[in-house]
C-alpha cells in the first residue's frame, strides 16, 4: 500500500511524499499496524504487520501492483481530481485510485474468483460509482476467453466488447476491443496503446464510447471447421456433445455439416452467468449479428464490425 495514516491522524502518501519519518503508521481502512518498508526490489511502501483482521487487503502487494498503481495516480494527477487507495465506507472495500468521486480504477494483477468479483463490481454500482477493473500481466487476454476474462469485459456500440490491460514493462495502457471468439474457442480482436502519462486519462478510458470513425477486421471462413468438430465428438468434448443433442433433438447431425453450414465462424462473446461489467440487455445485439450475416453472400470470409453497423444494416433498435 502506497497510503497510511500516521500517529497524528494524518494521511501520507508515498507518491508525494517518499521518505517518512520514523513512527507508527495505521492502514486507513483497518485501522491496523503497517511498517513503512523501502528496498532495491519494491518501491517505498507500507505493509500490514499482520493480514489477519484486514478485510481489505488479502495480501501484500507485488511491486507490478504498486508501480501500475503509482504510473496511473502520476498520470491522473493535475489532470482530475484524484484520490489514492481510496476507502469507500458504503462499499465497504478500497478502491485503488478513485477518480473525480465518480470513477474507481481498480488495477486487478492477481486472479480472484468469480463471486468476488461480481460481489465488488455490484458494491461499486449500489454506491452510484462506476468501476473500471485495469488488467496486470497474469491476466492479460490469451489465445482464450476464459470465465474470468468475461466477466472482466465491457461493452460499447463503438468497439463492441472490449477489456484493459496495463503493461508495467512498456509502460502502456491498452484496450483490446472487437473480442470476438471463433468456433475453437479462439480470440480475434484488434488493439490501442496509448504509453503512461500520454494524454488525458479519462478522456482515453471512455474512448470505447466516444463517438469516432469505426474500424473492423477481416477473418478467413475456417475451411476445416467440420474436421475440428467431429474430432471433438470423437474424444466426446462437452460443449459439442451438448450441441450434437441439441441437434439430434431437431432431427440434425452435426456430422454431415459442412464449412458453410457453421457460418458466421467468428461470434460475439457469450456468457451463461451473464457479464459483471454490462448491465444492459444484450438479446438485441445477438440477433442483429445473426440476422446481419444470415444475409451474406461471400461466405469465404467474415468482416466483423462494431455493433453499431448491424443495427444501421439490420434497421432493428439496439
Amino acid at each position: 500500500m502506497l497510503v497510511a495514516v500516521n500517529q497524528k491522524g494524518q494521511t501520507v502518501n508515498l507518491l508525494e511524499k517518499p521518505e517518512v519519518k520514523k513512527g507508527e503508521y495505521y492502514c486507513p481502512a483497518c485501522a491496523g499496524k503497517v511498517r513503512y518498508r523501502s528496498g532495491k526490489i519494491l518501491r517505498s511502501h507500507f505493509a500490514h504487520q499482520t493480514l489477519r483482521d484486514c478485510d481489505f487487503w488479502s495480501e501484500n502487494e507485488s511491486a507490478q501492483h504498486l508501480n501500475l498503481k503509482a504510473s496511473l495516480y502520476k498520470w491522473l494527477n493535475g489532470q482530475e481530481q484524484v484520490v489514492l487507495e481510496a476507502y469507500l465506507p458504503a462499499t465497504k472495500q478500497m478502491a485503488d485510485i478513485l477518480v473525480n468521486q465518480q470513477l474507481a480504477l481498480e488495477v486487478q494483477c492477481s486472479s480472484l474468483s468469480i463471486s468476488r468479483l461480481q460481489e465488488r463490481t455490484t458494491a461499486y454500482q449500489q454506491a452510484g460509482l462506476a468501476v473500471l477493473w485495469l488488467l496486470g500481466k497474469n491476466l492479460w487476454l490469451g489465445e482464450r476467453l476464459t470465465k474470468l476474462h468475461k466477466q472482466f469485459l465491457y461493452f460499447s456500440m463503438n468497439m463492441g466488447f472490449h477489456l484493459w490491460e496495463l503493461d508495467d514493462r512498456k509502460k502502456e495502457l491498452r484496450l483490446r476491443y472487437l473480442i470476438h471468439e471463433d468456433l475453437r474457442g479462439k480470440v480475434h480482436c484488434l488493439t490501442k496503446n496509448f504509453p503512461f502519462g500520454q494524454g488525458n486519462l479519462v478522456a482515453i478510458l471512455r474512448l470505447p464510447f466516444a463517438k469516432q470513425p469505426l474500424t473492423s477486421m477481416i477473418r478467413q471462413t475456417d475451411q476445416r471447421i467440420s474436421h475440428y468438430i467431429a474430432q471433438q465428438l470423437y474424444y466426446r468434448a462437452p460443449k459439442w456433445m451438448n450441441l450434437q443433442a441439441e441437434a439430434y433433438g431437431r432431427g440434425e447431425n452435426l456430422l454431415t455439416q459442412t464449412a458453410l453450414d457453421w457460418y458466421p465462424h467468428y461470434r460475439l462473446p457469450r456468457s451463461a452467468i451473464g457479464f459483471a461489467q454490462i448491465d444492459r440487455d444484450l438479446s438485441p445485439i445477438y440477433q442483429a449479428f445473426d440476422q446481419f450475416y444470415e444475409k451474406g453472400e461471400d461466405k469465404k470470409k467474415q468482416v466483423l464490425y462494431p455493433p453499431i453497423i448491424y443495427r444501421q444494416k439490420i434497421g432493428i433498435t439496439i
